[in-house]
C-alpha cells in the first residue's frame, strides 16, 4: 500500500512526515522507518513523524521513529516541522489553520506557535536536572550532574546533563570544530553511565548571548540541527555561569533562539521549519 508522506526540515535536521490522524498507532513500523530514512535506498531522513489523533485534550499527538529504528521522546525540530504540517494540511482543509497548537508527546505537552514571520516558537516545558530523571548515574538520583567527571574514549571531560524529556549530555570545549564527533559521539551515546543512552552536545561559548553546538544525536548519530539539545545545552550554560538566560545557539544548519524564563522556568525555542518535497513511499 502506497502512503502519502512530504519531507520537511528544521535547519537541516529532516524529517519525513506522515499525516496518521485516522488512527492512534503508527501506519508503518520502525522496520520500515529504517528503510524510509536510508539516504541511497530510501526517502532519506533523521527520522519519520507520524501526526496522530491528539489525546487528554489535545489536538494532535506526535510519534517519532528514528533513522535506526528507535523511539524517542520528543524531538525539537521534529515537532516544528510537524506544527508546520498540521497547519499545512489544515490549511488544505479548512483554509484557517490555527496559529498554537497542543501536541501531546512521549515527554508530556509541547505548545508550538506559529509566528507572523515563518518562524515557529515552541513551549519545550520545564528542564529536569536530577540524575534519577535524565538518567544516569554520574550521581545520586536526587543530585544535579552539573560539570562532573566522565571518561570516554580514555579522556576525562567535564559533563552537565539535563533532561528535556530526552536525555543530554553537554561538554564544554574550547572550538566545537576540532572535535571528532563520529568517533567519539557513539561511546557518549552506549556509555553505561546512560541507561537509556545519551544525546551528546559539544559547546563553545564565544559570548554570553551567543553559543557554537555540535551534536551527536541518539539514534540518528550526527544531525545538522537539535532543538532539544539547543535546550538543554543553554540550560547547562546557565548551570555553569557561562551564558545569559537567553542566547543565539548556532547549529551547522543554522541558528536557534533559546530562552530559559525566569517567570516559569520553561524552556522557549524560535526557528525554522521548511517543506521540502512530498511523495508516496510503499
Amino acid at each position: 500500500m502506497a502512503i502519502a508522506f512530504t519531507k520537511y526540515h528544521g535547519l537541516g535536521n529532516d524529517f519525513i512526515l506522515v499525516d496518521n490522524r485516522q488512527q492512534a498507532e503508527p501506519c508503518i513500523t520502525p522496520e520500515q522507518a529504517v528503510d524510509w530514512c536510508d539516504r541511497h535506498f530510501g526517502i532519506g531522513a533523521d527520522g519519520v513523524i507520524f501526526a496522530l489523533p491528539g489525546q487528554d485534550g489535545t489536538d494532535y499527538t506526535m510519534r517519532i521513529f528514528n533513522s535506526d529504528g528507535s523511539e524517542p521522546e520528543m524531538c525539537g525540530n521534529g515537532i516544528r516541522c510537524l506544527a508546520r504540517f498540521i497547519a499545512d494540511l489544515e490549511a488544505a482543509e479548512t483554509g484557517s489553520p490555527r496559529p498554537v497548537y497542543k501536541i501531546h508527546t512521549l515527554a508530556g505537552l509541547i505548545t508550538p506557535r506559529l509566528e507572523a514571520d515563518g518562524q515557529i516558537t515552541v513551549d519545550m516545558g520545564l528542564p529536569r536536572l536530577l540524575a534519577g530523571e535524565i538518567p544516569t548515574t554520574l550521581a545520586a538520583p536526587e543530585e544535579k550532574v552539573v560539570n562532573l567527571p566522565l571518561e570516554v574514549a580514555g579522556q576525562t571531560w567535564q559533563v552537565t546533563c539535563v533532561s528535556m524529556g530526552n536525555p543530554h549530555c553537554i561538554t564544554f570545549v574550547e572550538d566545537v570544530a576540532t572535535i571528532p564527533l563520529a568517533a567519539i559521539g557513539p561511546q557518549f551515546e552506549h556509555h553505561p553511565a546512560f541507561p537509556k543512552r545519551i544525546n551528546a552536545e559539544f559547546i563553545q561559548v564565544v559570548r554570553p548571548d551567543y553559543l557554537k553546538m555540535r551534536v551527536w544525536e541518539r539514534g540518528a548519530g550526527i544531525t545538522l540541527a537539535c532543538g532539544t539539545g539547543a535546550c538543554a545545552s543553554l540550560v547547562a550554560t546557565v548551570l555553569n555561569s557561562k551564558s545569559d538566560r537567553r542566547a543565539t545557539v548556532e547549529l551547522p544548519g543554522g541558528p536557534l533562539l533559546i530562552e530559559w524564563s525566569e517567570a516559569d522556568q520553561h524552556l522557549y525555542m524560535t526557528g525554522p521549519a521548511q517543506k521540502v518535497f512530498s511523495g508516496t513511499a510503499l
